[in-house]
């Protein structure tokens, strides 16, 4: 079967359009965040996170739809995969870094423990309905803690809060947010991201499927790859600028969504069965969520070399999967 040419060109406009709305969601959700006085590690956790994972999410739910379970999961663990050994293997290299703030490593914990639930779940290469609502609810239970977390960081800016005026007579002061031009960006971001998602999983099957690769190796590769652009530009620019604490927040903060949420909507919409590679590719994520997990929770300085490491460790895997070993 011949790749067509219209294939290709519906392909990088999604990947564009994918990247041009995320980054317009991330700045939109990030100038509303900061105006609550939220820390920039717990936006790179939240609004950032989620904002660059949107792209996974409407991949993953559109396939979810159609009834690709394979690209559906594929793109879950294939970006994580991508998020460890590239993005952070990127910001890495351009700015080594130790993790030293106690909530870094408590994020690096729930990272963690959800890529081990997740591949529970996976185990069988069935995740149910049920199941899928168990992942949603954990998420919720994290995005509550960091909740808590936020209206403390707010409240220690120096901002009055309401319960606070009622109580001292004081009258309370509220952030100054652009609503009209940051809601605008905000939804027009949105509206690319979820364009973008539909088509990037209609051309990115049939370019996969006219050169004789399987649906799963399509997921954790291309669609994969395509979806965290935004991630990888978000936190490399933070990484430049000496943002840290994003670039490293929007890493956990995006795998703990991915495996939770979008994994857990998906499922939730309809029950997915994958393909038989799947326990061979959790192994790949588990090995280098462990690697990092460890140099972040230690508070190991996370040196240029070892990015290398983490680059490579990515490489690999997308090899291994795109040659279809192992298969299961």
């Amino acid at each position: 079967m011949s790749v067509s040419v219209e294939t290709v060109v519906v392909l990088s406009v999604a990947v564009l359009g994918l990247w041009i709305g995320a980054r317009w969601l991330v700045d939109a959700a990030s100038d509303i965040a900061s105006a609550a006085g939220i820390s920039p590690l717990v936006i790179g956790l939240t609004v950032v996170a989620f904002g660059t994972s949107a792209p996974e999410f409407a991949v993953s739910i559109a396939a979810a739809l159609e009834g690709s379970g394979d690209v559906s999961v594929g793109n879950v663990v294939g970006s994580n995969v991508f998020n460890l050994g590239v993005v952070l293997g990127a910001v890495a290299l351009l700015a080594p870094f130790r993790a030293t703030e106690t909530m870094l490593r408590r994020d690096a914990v729930a990272m963690a423990v959800a890529t081990a639930v997740a591949t529970v779940v996976l185990a069988n290469r069935v995740v149910s309905r049920p199941e899928g609502l168990v992942l949603v609810s954990l998420l919720a239970g994290y995005l509550v803690a960091l909740g808590i977390v936020a209206r403390r960081e707010a409240d220690d800016t120096g901002r009055v809060s309401p319960e606070s005026a009622e109580e001292n007579g004081l009258e309370a002061t509220e952030p100054v947010i652009r609503l009209g031009p940051d809601a605008g960006r905000l939804l027009v971001g949105l509206a690319l991201v979820v364009g973008g998602g539909h088509l990037l999983v209609d051309s990115a099957t049939t370019l996969g499927l006219a050169v004789g690769v399987s649906e799963w190796a399509i997921g954790v590769t291309v669609v994969a790859a395509g979806t965290s652009v935004p991630e990888l530009v978000t936190s490399i620019v933070a990484a430049r600028r000496n943002a840290v604490a994003i670039a490293a927040g929007n890493v956990i903060g995006s795998n703990v969504f991915n495996l939770l949420g979008v994994l857990g909507v998906a499922a939730t919409i309809r029950p997915l069965t994958v393909d038989p590679a799947v326990p061979a590719s959790l192994v790949w994520l588990g090995a280098i969520t462990a690697v990092t997990t460890v140099v972040l929770v230690t508070g190991r300085r996370l040196t240029r070399p070892e990015g290398a490491v983490l680059l490579a460790v990515a490489a690999g895997y997308w090899l291994a999967s795109a040659i279809g070993w192992p298969s299961g």
